[in-house]
């Protein structure tokens, strides 16, 4: 990536692939998921190295608990066994962590662990890892409209001050600039439940690789890719003389 080339803001990653890798190979989904936590460490070590400030991963959609319980099991383990042996090393690193989606249906130890991780780094601004858990996008949506409508009745809000800006203020996301760039790995083109308000105006890069073969060369070929792009945002450059 070019040295001019400042790197976007917030990258928004779907992390795709881990059951065709694993397959691929002959092993268990299991063994995908395990290296896609390897990825993921190398990949929040890039994004650090390369300057982005918030970096938001799909860990667990809120659509997963459909799949066999074993694997869910499995996964669940997953994200604790990560946050008791990575957060120390991302909070002495100055990465902080900030968790979205619902934690109502989450197991207490669970919702713990997630608190805690949040509390330990809070104060720390060299990069802000995003964890989308047991997230859903239309569920996100669906939590803020009652809120406003919750305010609405009670009075504390007027409908005529119900814009955009305030809607987005009551996501899970209200401190959290909407993504540039978004990358889904696998070769899949599609956006799962994931970030749609967030994305109106986001620049989308599919790549090939599966999550577990994501490196940090991918992911400055996306955000080569990305600068590439001509963003308008709905409007139109001005075009020199």
């Amino acid at each position: 990536m070019s040295d001019s080339a400042a790197p976007p803001r917030h990258v928004a990653i779907i992390m795709d692939g881990n059951g065709r890798w694993a397959a691929a190979r002959g092993l268990p989904r299991t063994a995908g998921h395990k290296s896609g936590v390897d990825a993921l460490r190398r990949t929040v070590r890039a994004a650090a190295d390369l300057g982005i400030d918030y970096l938001t991963i799909y860990s667990f959609s809120s659509e997963n608990w459909s799949r066999p319980l074993s694997e869910v099991s499995f996964l669940l383990d997953l994200l604790r066994r990560f946050i008791r042996q990575d957060v120390a090393e991302l909070h002495a690193s100055g990465v902080r962590i900030k968790v979205i989606g619902n934690r109502d249906e989450l197991e207490p130890d669970l919702v713990a662990l997630l608190a805690d991780c949040e509390k330990l780094t809070a104060q720390n601004t060299k990069m802000t890892l995003v964890v989308a858990f047991n997230y859903g996008s239309r569920q996100e949506i669906v939590r803020a409209a009652r809120k406003i409508a919750e305010a609405t009745i009670t009075g504390k809000l007027d409908s005529e001050s119900i814009t955009p800006e305030l809607f987005s203020s009551y996501l899970d996301t209200a401190d959290i600039p909407d993504p540039d760039l978004l990358i889904r790995t696998s070769g899949e083109h599609r956006l799962s439940n994931y970030l749609l308000w967030q994305c109106a105006y986001t620049e989308f890069v599919f790549v090939d690789e599966l999550w577990p073969d994501f490196t940090r060369d991918v992911l400055e070929r996306a955000i080569a890719e990305f600068h590439r792009r001509d963003r308008r945002f709905g409007g139109l450059k001005v075009q020199s003389a």
